[in-house]
């Protein structure tokens, strides 16, 4: 299945046509990407990927077309977006199923008429750039619900390449394995070596997340065996743990209000009895508790921007300051 890709990537690297790169998450469509560009007439030229997922919906235009100071509150200088910042090279949109519709206007433009104009600007500017994209979403479902433009897909899905999930070429297992070691290896984990009957147990996993969790594994693998060698029974312990955690994720709603509701039941039941009464706020520590963790998921998604965050979050930044070390 992987000599199919390969053969694909050789074919369509020396060009600069459009690629779409589908697969499941940890399939490695990043990598992918990677090795058109390095392989293309433009790899002299910059790598830039952005994960259209974690940019809040206000910011995808400044993101990806830059923005003039003072165009909108908190644009205190100019900025330049991703298709500047990609000129000569190549542009890798990761995540392109999660991107507003009105978005997907302002990009079908640009791949249309081969110029942008970064917001707040009367200047427009060619692009320069060969387009990648991925995603793990069925677009053609996407189109036919609404949530994205067909005229887009068509622009973006010239060259498909898709990835097999893990679980589909259980034979390059043990390859990946041996690559993994000697990654980890290399980056100051202790050697180790490991027999083909622990191989043939990671070979028999179902994988879901492919080949990022395999290495993730592999590490971990590394880490904790106490020899030199990883053998079929520290595969068989590890593996209790590991299919603990996946029975967890398979037990987990998949509703999120669900999800969100039986989070907050167990965290109610783990409070002390009658500490709440006593304080009085069970209510205020639960909203405090609550905006915590809305306050951390938004900086991880945008990088640690205090600015990026308060816009995903709907407040101004000097609020969010204030509830995050409040």
């Amino acid at each position: 299945a992987m000599q199919e890709v390969y053969r694909i990537i050789a074919r369509v690297s020396p060009t600069d046509l459009s690629v779409l790169v589908l697969g499941e998450s940890g399939t490695g469509k990043e990598l992918v990407a990677q090795s058109i560009h390095r392989s293309s007439r433009r790899r002299e030229g910059p790598f830039i990927a952005i994960n259209m997922a974690a940019i809040p919906r206000e910011l995808i235009e400044s993101e990806l077309f830059g923005h003039e100071k003072g165009a909108f509150t908190g644009a205190a200088n100019r900025a330049t977006g991703r298709f500047e910042q990609a000129r000569g090279g190549t542009l890798f949109l990761d995540e392109i199923g999660d991107m507003p519709i009105e978005a997907q206007t302002r990009l079908l433009r640009v791949l249309q008429d081969g110029d942008f104009t970064p917001v707040g600007s009367a200047r427009s500017a060619r692009a320069d750039v060969r387009i990648i994209a991925a995603t793990n979403q069925d677009l053609q479902e996407a189109v036919q619900a609404g949530r994205f433009r067909e005229d887009l897909y068509y622009r973006l899905n010239v060259i498909p390449v898709t990835l097999p999930p893990l679980r589909e070429r259980r034979s390059d297992v043990p390859l990946l394995v041996k690559h993994f070691l000697a990654q980890a290896q290399h980056a100051g984990l202790p050697f180790k070596q490991i027999t083909p009957q622990a191989l043939d147990r990671l070979s028999s996993w179902p994988w879901p997340g492919n080949v990022r969790e395999l290495g993730n594994v592999v590490q971990r693998l590394m880490l904790l065996t106490r020899g030199d060698v990883i053998d079929a029974a520290e595969i068989d312990g590890f593996a209790v743990q590991h299919r603990a955690h996946e029975d967890a994720a398979v037990q987990a709603p998949a509703d999120p209000d669900t999800a969100l509701n039986l989070a907050v039941q167990r965290w109610l039941r783990s409070r002390p009895a009658g500490e709440a009464a006593e304080a009085g706020d069970l209510h205020g520590a639960l909203v405090r508790r609550i905006e915590q963790l809305l306050i951390d998921e938004a900086l991880a998604r945008t990088g640690g921007n205090q600015l990026k965050a308060a816009a995903l979050l709907g407040i101004n930044r000097n609020t969010l300051r204030q509830k995050r070390h409040g």
